[in-house]
């Protein structure tokens, strides 16, 4: 007890001291979640439906989304040079983000985002702020009573870092065909400390990425009722493909040609959640998943679009003896024929079933065995979009 109402009392201080602005919310500790696996090498593959060019020309923008597990990590690539940071996964993923920027030459972060103060998605920000040169700081007006958000603090203040406060209205760049809005959070009140998310809207040329850290439901219609532009040709679903985000009526605003879920393969929460995906399939959205593709690059001179992708290589995969997969596998979108032998595989955790021959398929304790689609669908069970059983 005298140890959480010190952290309480650092926090609070901390936090008040270093960031612009006031109405400053408090959420109680309510336990950080577990660990996400680390990045691997990237492969470069052209996945069907966009447009392949080579990524030579420097004024292009490119979005990386890390595959850090359950967790978060997005690096933006300007094209006038600057970085953007949007989180960095749980507590272990920090040293995995700083290797993942280092090795591509950034030592600097121009603008560095935390979504919001779920360990999932700031657990690695400290070790970042420690290592990198950091520019401007944004994090919504929330604080959380847990020791992954007071390092977070404590990093900004050896550095002399100052928060600015991230809100629907803010823009971070506006500059030639290149915009950098914040959509959210609009609200002052929120019960769920998801809907506190920094929602940001990055459009570059004809091209619009929409990323949504967790926000829920509360801030989708919140965001809907103000009137904001939403569209996006690539949508990052909320909360990592859970129920609660992702709304049909948001979607339909967005109308997004791809969607990227940021998702550990076989998590504890069952994400994505089948209601989820399919909402994306019956609006004809292509997904792409970290726990399958692993990370994901996309890269855009603001017309043309192209992917590059790696083979996820989990720590559940490994100590389950399963192979990794391979970075020349199927995408999404791609259809592999008939199952082995008519047999389907469902995911007891995901509730998602998959033809034998699926890329992503569950370890052998989370499997159910179907001789029919009829049979799992009956069961429950939606169905894989990668492979469409």
């Amino acid at each position: 007890m005298k140890r959480y109402l010190l952290l309480s009392v650092l926090v609070i201080t901390v936090f008040f001291l270093f960031i612009t602005g006031c109405g400053i919310k408090d959420h109680q500790f309510q336990g950080e979640r577990e660990a996400g696996e680390a990045t691997a090498p990237l492969a470069e593959s052209s996945p069907e439906g966009l447009s392949v060019f080579k990524p030579t020309d420097p004024a292009q923008l490119k979005v990386h989304f890390l595959d850090v597990g359950q967790a978060d990590a997005i690096l933006i690539q300007l094209p006038d040079q600057q970085t953007m940071l949007i989180d960095a996964g749980n507590n272990d993923d920090g040293s995995a983000v700083v290797s993942y920027l280092q090795q591509r030459g950034i030592n600097k972060i121009n603008y560095l985002v935390g979504t919001h103060p779920h360990e999932d998605h700031i657990g690695g920000l400290d070790e970042v702020i420690n290592t990198l040169e950091i520019g401007q700081v944004y994090l919504p007006k929330v604080i959380h009573n847990t020791k992954t958000f007071e390092d977070v603090l404590l990093a900004l203040r050896s550095k002399g870092l100052k928060v600015n406060p991230a809100h629907a209205g803010v823009t971070l760049l506006k500059q030639d065909n290149l915009k950098v809005n914040l959509l959210s959070p609009a609200g002052t009140e929120y019960k769920e400390i998801n809907d506190w998310s920094v929602v940001i809207r990055v459009q570059y040329g004809d091209k619009a990425f929409l990323l949504t850290g967790d926000a829920e439901i509360q801030a989708e219609e919140e965001m809907l009722a103000a009137g904001l532009e939403l569209q996006a040709n690539i949508l990052k679903v909320g909360h990592h493909g859970s129920r609660s985000s992702t709304t049909s009526a948001f979607l339909a605003a967005v109308a997004p040609e791809y969607a990227v879920i940021s998702v550990g393969r076989d998590n504890d929460y069952g994400h994505p959640h089948a209601e989820t995906l399919a909402r994306l399939a019956q609006m004809g959205v292509q997904v792409y998943r970290t726990d399958v593709e692993g990370t994901l690059v996309f890269t855009t001179d603001g017309q043309k679009m192209s992917i590059e992708r790696q083979g996820s290589k989990l720590k559940t995969d490994q100590a389950e003896g399963q192979s990794p997969v391979a970075g020349n596998e199927k995408v999404a979108g791609e259809s592999t024929g008939s199952g082995s032998n008519g047999v389907l595989i469902g995911n007891k955790r995901s509730k998602i079933f998959h033809q034998s021959t699926c890329s992503s398929l569950p370890v052998e304790k989370n499997r159910v065995y179907y001789a029919t689609r009829e049979e799992a669908l009956s069961d429950g069970l939606a169905p894989c979009i990668n492979c469409k059983p």
